[in-house]
């Protein structure tokens, strides 16, 4: 590393949500940036215009947000920068780097054809490489690379390390399509050295772009940046990543009920690591990032791993946070409005409640008990364990709460204790009962707990709904 702060950047192309493999190169980006006390710059790649959209510009954006990966300054439109990435080309021209190419798509393919039929590289030899055109000719071309024809292009990888490429293989790329638009090579190159970005992290599906982008760095008389090109991400059988592994947009994990905060612990694991650490904050994770950590294999998409991440920040976390996360998390799937009342509840039964959930949606079943209005919706097993045989016995374990002198949780404890021995009952043979008809539910925390955050008046009046059903 350089004295100087390093600049990185995430470049997507709105064409559409920000999908898992994205997120993580801007995760990498964002953290890289933040170690070393650099700048993190974002640029909407939407040159593409029959493919761009404003909403998926701003699905990306959402998602970042969403994630916590706040970037340094305004997004850059890549579309706005034409001009620039145009005077780019001429400057080629004017260095004898870049040439203008007359070839016709007829001629071009009826090249490619023949190279195909005599089982040669298919790249197109432009016979305009070293012909001057004419100055007064009206027709239309395209901006061509002049490529170098022998040795090599070579990349100092930060992660795959020294990575060479023939020149023979690197083909005159189109720079300038002839309606005067860029081509992303053109586009990235340009933008990425007037950005000042020093650093590019990206998927290794992108090494041969270096190459291609290497050449025409040297063509503008620009110093390339430092590239790092990280594995890609596969599903748990190796496979390439699928919808069916997980390669789904970071608002769907969102609904899914995950965290921003594990999410960012779990794409930082896929790939990168800080020995043997699997559990870690934001904090520590932005202290100990660095590119010496990310391997050259390819990760692997795991939903259990990642299930089991955001059970551990969940219990890890602010109890007053995740309530907050529950109730808008409800709101935004059409469900019921919590009162101040039911929030401050959800706060107090927090403890509990984040014990037995790995996601935030487990985390709303299992205080259904503390919104839902009367008759409570029973689940499966609740309704098996509120059986007719057992409702005489509940109708007289509800008068002996309904004699209890304070509504505390050692004196309902010893309330139902007692009367379970009384009867010679187990305790669960009373106490599950008892958890069916306050919560709905076969589990729920501590029961007692249950009863002090429903309230003497709504704990009996649930019981007595339950026994009149």
């Amino acid at each position: 590393m350089s004295a100087t702060p390093p600049v990185t950047r995430f470049a997507p192309s709105p064409t559409g949500f920000l999908h898992i493999g994205g997120a993580r190169t801007a995760l990498f980006n964002w953290l890289f940036a933040r170690h070393h006390g650099g700048t993190f710059l974002l640029r909407i790649e939407d040159t593409d215009i029959a493919r761009s959209t404003p909403e998926a510009t701003a699905a990306i954006l959402d998602g970042m947000a969403w994630l916590g990966l706040d970037h340094d300054g305004e997004a850059i439109s890549q579309i706005g920068r034409i001009d620039e990435h145009a005077g780019a080309v001429e400057r080629m021209i004017e260095r004898g780097t870049a040439y203008r190419c007359y070839a016709t798509k007829e001629e071009i393919d009826a090249a490619r054809d023949k190279a195909r039929a005599e089982k040669r590289p298919l790249g197109f030899d432009s016979p305009w490489r070293d012909k001057a055109p004419d100055p007064a000719s009206d027709l239309p071309f395209t901006v061509r690379l002049k490529a170098p024809r022998q040795g090599e292009t070579i990349i100092e990888d930060a992660v795959q390390g020294r990575v060479a490429f023939g020149n023979e293989q690197l083909d005159d790329l189109i720079l300038l399509r002839s309606d005067g638009t860029p081509t992303y090579m053109l586009a990235v190159v340009v933008d990425d050295h007037d950005m000042g970005v020093t650093h590019v992290i990206r998927g290794d599906d992108h090494l041969t772009n270096a190459a291609r982008q290497t050449l025409i760095y040297e063509a503008l008389g620009y110093t390339p940046p430092i590239f790092a090109h990280i594995p890609l991400i596969h599903g748990p059988d190796g496979a390439k990543l699928s919808k069916r592994h997980g390669a789904l947009g970071v608002g769907e994990y969102r609904d899914m009920g995950y965290l921003p905060e594990a999410m960012r612990n779990y794409l930082a694991r896929l790939g990168w690591a800080h020995g043997d650490d699997e559990f870690f904050t934001t904090e520590q994770a932005i202290e100990w990032f660095d590119l010496g950590g990310i391997g050259k294999s390819a990760a692997r998409f795991d939903f259990a791993k990642l299930e089991n991440l955001n059970g551990q920040h969940m219990r890890a976390a602010d109890d007053a946070y995740l309530a907050d996360v529950v109730a808008q998390t409800m709101e935004s799937r059409d469900g019921p409005d919590l009162t101040d009342n039911q929030k401050d509840a959800l706060r107090g039964a927090m403890p509990g409640l984040k014990e037995r959930a790995k996601t935030i949606m487990e985390l709303i079943d299992s205080a259904y008990y503390i919104y839902a209005a009367r008759p409570l919706e029973l689940d499966a097993k609740a309704r098996k364990l509120l059986s007719e045989d057992v409702l005489p016995m509940l109708s007289e374990l509800t008068s002996h709460l309904r004699d209890a002198t304070q509504w505390r949780a050692a004196e309902l404890e010893e309330t139902v204790k007692s009367f379970a021995a009384a009867r010679d009952m187990k305790l669960g043979k009373v106490a599950q009962p008892l958890r069916a008809a306050l919560t709905g539910r076969a589990t729920s925390p501590g029961i007692y707990d249950v009863m002090m955050t429903l309230g003497r008046e709504e704990t009996l009046a649930r019981l007595e709904n339950q026994i009149a059903a």
